[in-house]
C-alpha cells in the first residue's frame, strides 16, 4: 500500500466509525446486552473489564430503578438499562412506562411464570411498539430444579405473537428459545447435547420475522454454539444481523471468580468470555463484530 492509499483508507475508517483493534481485547469493541445489575456497586463495570466489554445494558427489576441509575451514572459511556416488571401485576405496565420516562432503553428481561401470548405481555408488546423500544423475554419450558416454575410458556406458538406485533421489537433468550434452534427438543433438559437436527423453530423465525432478534447469552446460547460447531458456524453465517452477544454472567470479575453457572464445562469459568471465545472460532471477523457490536448497537440507537 502507498502513501496516498494509506491516508484514503484512513480516512475511509475513520469515516465509518471504525474502532482500532489494537485497543480492543477482542480485536473490536463489545457490547454485551445481557448484564444483571450486582449487590454492589461497581461491580457490573469490573465484570465488564474483566470480560473485555466496552459497554453493555443492565437488566433491572423497576423496584430497583434508583439504584440502576446510580450505577449507570457511575460510567454514563458505558452503561444503559432496560426495566423489567411482573406484567400481571396491578400498574406493572405504568412502573414500566415510568422507567421508560426515567431513561430505559428497553424492556427487559422478561422472566415470569405467565404465557408469553397471554393479555397482560400484549399489553406490554404494545406499549414497546408505541415507545420504538425492544422486549428480551426469557422462555423456558424444562424446570432446573424442583418448583422453579416455566417462564413465558407458549414459545412453540410464538410466531403468531410475532405476526399480531409486527411493529415490536422481540429479542429471545433462555433455554427454550435457545433449545428450539434444533427440531428435535428434548423435555428433560434445559441444554440439550450433540447434533442439531434442522428445521428449528428459532432458526427458521429468525429467518422469517424481521422483528426477531436472538440474545446469545447464558448457559443456554453458549450450549446451543457448543454442542453441534458445524451447524453454529453455518447458524452464525445465516442469522449474523440478528444475533448479539450477552453474557447474563454471575461471576465478579469476568474470569469466573464467584460464577454459579448450571454447566459443568463452564464452572470456574466467565460465561461471557467463554462464549465471546467461541463466536471467534466460529465467525468470520466480520460477523464477529456485527454479532458482539454492530447489532445491538443499531438496534438500541446507540453511538
Amino acid at each position: 500500500m502507498n502513501r496516498r492509499q494509506f491516508i484514503q483508507s484512513s480516512i475511509a475508517a475513520a469515516g465509518a466509525g471504525i474502532v482500532s483493534g489494537a485497543d480492543e481485547p477482542w480485536g473490536s469493541p463489545v457490547l454485551d446486552i445481557h448484564l444483571h445489575l450486582r449487590r454492589e456497586t461497581g461491580r457490573c463495570f469490573d465484570h465488564m473489564e474483566g470480560s473485555g466489554t466496552r459497554r453493555a445494558v443492565l437488566l433491572t427489576r423497576v423496584a430497583d430503578m434508583e439504584r440502576t441509575k446510580a450505577e449507570v451514572a457511575l460510567h454514563p459511556d458505558s452503561l444503559i438499562w432496560f426495566a423489567a416488571a411482573d406484567p400481571t401485576v396491578p400498574g406493572a405496565l405504568e412502573s414500566l412506562q415510568n422507567a421508560v420516562r426515567s431513561g430505559a432503553r428497553g424492556i427487559g428481561e422478561m422472566k415470569n411464570h405467565t404465557e408469553a401470548d397471554s393479555a397482560a405481555m400484549k399489553k406490554v408488546y404494545d406499549f414497546a411498539a408505541e415507545a420504538k423500544i425492544p422486549v428480551l423475554i426469557h422462555f423456558q419450558e424444562v424446570a432446573h430444579f424442583a418448583g422453579e416454575g416455566d417462564f413465558n410458556t407458549g414459545y412453540r406458538h410464538f410466531d403468531q405473537v410475532l405476526k399480531a406485533h409486527p411493529r415490536t421489537t422481540f429479542i429471545g433468550h433462555a433455554d427454550f428459545f435457545w433449545a428450539h434452534i434444533s427440531a428435535d427438543v428434548p423435555m428433560d433438559t434445559g441444554y440439550p447435547p450433540g447434533p442439531v437436527k434442522r428445521g428449528g423453530l428459532t432458526d427458521r423465525w429468525l429467518a422469517d420475522y424481521p422483528n426477531f432478534y436472538g440474545d446469545l447469552s447464558a448457559n443456554s446460547g453458549n450450549n446451543a454454539l457448543h454442542r453441534d460447531p458445524e451447524f453454529s458456524r453455518q447458524f452464525l453465517a445465516r442469522h449474523h444481523s440478528k444475533l448479539m452477544f450477552g453474557s447474563d454472567c454471575a461471576c465478579r470479575d469476568g474470569h469466573g471468580t464467584g460464577g454459579t453457572p448450571l454447566l459443568e464445562r463452564l464452572k470456574g469459568k466467565c460465561t461471557g468470555r467463554d462464549t465471546l471465545g467461541q463466536l471467534k472460532q466460529l465467525t468470520t471477523p466480520a460477523h464477529f463484530r456485527q454479532i458482539t457490536w454492530d447489532n445491538g448497537m443499531k438496534l438500541l440507537k446507540l453511538t
